[in-house]
């Protein structure tokens, strides 16, 4: 069992088919502008490596399904006074009827992709059961990446873009104050009081 599994990440119940989701792809890169309550978060994805991930999370974006969704969660991996270092994850938790169907897992291994300081994946509980719960790295997080000398489930993150503008937006929201009872196992003490909503996502390119 990798170590966030053991962390118990949270993740909806659903996403895209790997054949809907390629049928998407383009070579380029593609970007999107996430607004939230403390600032801009500029992502750019990468659709050309991570084509099933990426157009999983596009879909999401282009029919506004996480308008409205939140960053609950802020885990600082250096202690609860220290927010240098740790990831902090979104999503439509408390928005089920916007969730979509389960997306086919995209490993490191394949893709290329590492958890370093700015990335984007998505959170999952066993492969090929992630939707639209995501989250960002601040610091190199290279421990999420698939690892298949590691024993249980190593088969990591699936990564699909970085940040290219606003990581002292991500900064602020891994520093906001959390709750001390909220969460659920080794996930409390981790949960944002009050949430950061996202108010829009949009395709800038």
């Amino acid at each position: 069992m990798s170590a966030v599994t053991k962390r118990s990440m949270m993740a909806g119940v659903a996403a895209l088919g790997a054949t809907a989701a390629i049928a998407q792809t383009t070579s380029s890169p593609v970007r999107v502008a996430m607004q939230t309550d403390l600032g801009l978060i500029t992502l750019e994805l990468a659709i050309d490596k991570a084509p099933i991930t990426t157009a999983n999370f596009l879909r999401y974006v282009d029919e506004r399904r996480l308008d409205g969704a939140d960053f609950y969660r802020a885990d600082k991996i250096g202690g609860s006074g220290d927010a240098s270092t740790g990831l902090i994850q979104g999503g439509l938790q408390n928005h089920p009827e916007k969730i979509l169907a389960p997306v086919a897992h995209e490993s490191t291994l394949k893709t290329g992709l590492t958890h370093r300081d700015g990335v984007i994946s998505l959170a999952r509980f066993a492969p090929g059961t992630a939707t639209c719960e995501f989250f960002i790295c601040v610091g190199d997080q290279t421990y999420l990446d698939a690892d298949p000398k590691a024993s249980g489930d190593n088969e990591g993150y699936a990564a699909f873009g970085r940040v290219i503008d606003g990581l002292d937006v991500v900064r602020k929201i891994l520093a906001a104050p959390v709750s001390a009872t909220l969460g659920d196992g080794a996930m409390k003490g981790q949960m944002l009081d009050p949430v950061v909503p996202i108010l829009s996502t949009r395709r800038t390119a």
